[in-house]
């Protein structure tokens, strides 16, 4: 019974495009950082991990290009979130829930938008979708590491897929040397503020220290700086989100980067 609703899941999410699926039970889910399970969903017995291909978007030297490829992403993983809880709910009979690929986050001072409700990288690791590699991503063994996970819990008691044994990473350090900020230098940790203030400059952060200047400035200053590119990329942000400008640790690895 739990490998036929398993092929049966499997079935309608690959018909959605999804690029790969997989199944963890909660026993064989582990987070560091992230709060337990129950603590979201008491009931909640496996989750279902969902694994999308990130498009070649992410390799133009338009910031602007790069980051809509990674919008129109997260666009399309909502819909096959919603999807999927929406499908197991009405073919199981039972209650599901989404987690999307990122916002919204805590943004407590606590961990300031850094920690997810659910690690979808350790869920995607406990679904047998990868490994991590030097880099700290998980490393799909066909998609390589230009991979997105999503995940939808459920009160399906359902087995976890085997685990990826192999490592699928070659330890060639290509992506620790094109890290612009020096985030990956120690190894099997990743310096999130240095990441995330080249990678996400506009947003709360950019927005803070704008207006930190602004109240400094003279009223002469004042005007030009709404004119200036860092507000209006800033102003862009509060409607879109953060804005991604650097893919490095994505477009640098070597493996899996066949389309």
């Amino acid at each position: 019974m739990v490998t036929e609703t398993k092929d049966k899941i499997r079935q309608y999410v690959l018909g959605l495009g999804v690029d790969d699926v997989g199944f963890a039970n909660i026993k064989d889910y582990s987070s560091p950082r992230s709060p337990e399970i129950a603590s979201l969903f008491p009931s909640a017995r496996s989750m279902v991990v969902m694994a999308f291909k990130e498009a070649s978007n992410c390799e133009s030297p338009s910031s602007s290009i790069a980051m809509n490829g990674r919008l129109d992403l997260m666009e399309f993983t909502r819909s096959c979130n919603y999807k999927l809880t929406r499908y197991i709910e009405r073919e199981f009979h039972i209650p599901a829930m989404s987690v999307p690929v990122s916002y919204p986050l805590d943004m407590n001072a606590k961990h300031m938008g850094l920690v997810g409700e659910v690690s979808l990288r350790h869920a995607a690791l406990a679904a047998g979708l990868g490994n991590f590699g030097r880099h700290n991503l998980i490393m799909h063994p066909r998609l390589g590491t230009r991979v997105i996970f999503t995940a939808v819990l459920s009160e399906l008691d359902l087995s976890s897929d085997p685990p990826v044994t192999e490592d699928p990473c070659i330890y060639c350090d290509i992506c620790v040397e094109s890290c612009p900020v020096g985030a990956l230098d120690e190894e099997g940790k990743t310096d999130a503020l240095k990441c995330l203030s080249n990678s996400q400059p506009h947003g709360i952060g950019g927005s803070i220290r704008f207006w930190q200047k602004f109240v400094k400035a003279s009223p002469e200053e004042q005007k030009k700086m709404f004119y200036s590119e860092e507000y209006m990329r800033n102003y862009q942000a509060q409607m879109i989100g953060f804005q991604y400008t650097c893919f490095n640790c994505y477009t640098s690895c070597p493996i899996g980067n066949d389309l």
